[in-house]
């Protein structure tokens, strides 16, 4: 190679390539935000479901979708046969229910898009928040309010911390709650 085209390659082709992936790289880093962090993410799911009809309207409380909720670290997402208990008779005759009855009659699981994640380096148990009286909009937010169901809530460590540290004064209907541990082994196993 030459002397002038490797001049011309280390002075102006390398600091373009470089510009070029860091750009798409800062790209990338922002518009996927949402998914990564959370706040404001609320992705389209396969079949439309209103958390503001159902728990708002009807008033179904979240324990009788998320069974798994007080026994399990997990929430879980509702099994289709769980809608089933009741859409076999209700609205059935509706373009999404018709949806809902065909993943139910093929035996598949409904493939929904997750909307709340912890990162995989935490741990965090639902049952253990759950079953000391912590209502699910403590974290979640007023989904009863929610016709597409969004994350409103960071789920960072600093977030856990402050209601940890904090939880009397954030928690004060909960009767009797404690500060909630802190140390590191809790979330990080």
């Amino acid at each position: 190679m030459n002397k002038a085209l490797l001049d011309y390659t280390l002075r102006i082709r390398v600091p373009i390539v470089v510009f070029v992936g860091v750009a798409a790289f800062a790209a990338t880093y922002y518009l996927s935000r949402a998914e990564r962090d959370g706040v404001g993410y609320a992705p389209a799911q396969p079949v439309s479901f209103s958390h503001s009809l159902h728990a708002g309207t009807m008033r179904i409380d979240c324990k009788y979708c998320h069974t798994a909720v007080t026994v399990s670290p997990h929430a879980s997402v509702p099994a289709v046969s769980v809608c089933m208990n009741c859409h076999t008779v209700a609205r059935k005759n509706r373009p999404e229910i018709i949806k809902l009855t065909k993943y139910y009659e093929d035996g598949a699981a409904l493939p929904w898009k997750r909307v709340h994640k912890i990162p995989d380096y935490a741990y965090f148990n639902h049952s253990a928040h759950v079953n000391k009286g912590i209502d699910c909009f403590n974290c979640h937010g007023a989904v009863e309010n929610m016709d597409v169901l969004g994350q409103v809530s960071e789920f960072t460590m600093g977030a856990c911390l402050d209601c940890h540290r904090n939880a009397p004064q954030r928690l004060a209907h909960v009767a009797g709650i404690k500060i909630g541990p802190d140390n590191c082994n809790t979330c990080h196993r």
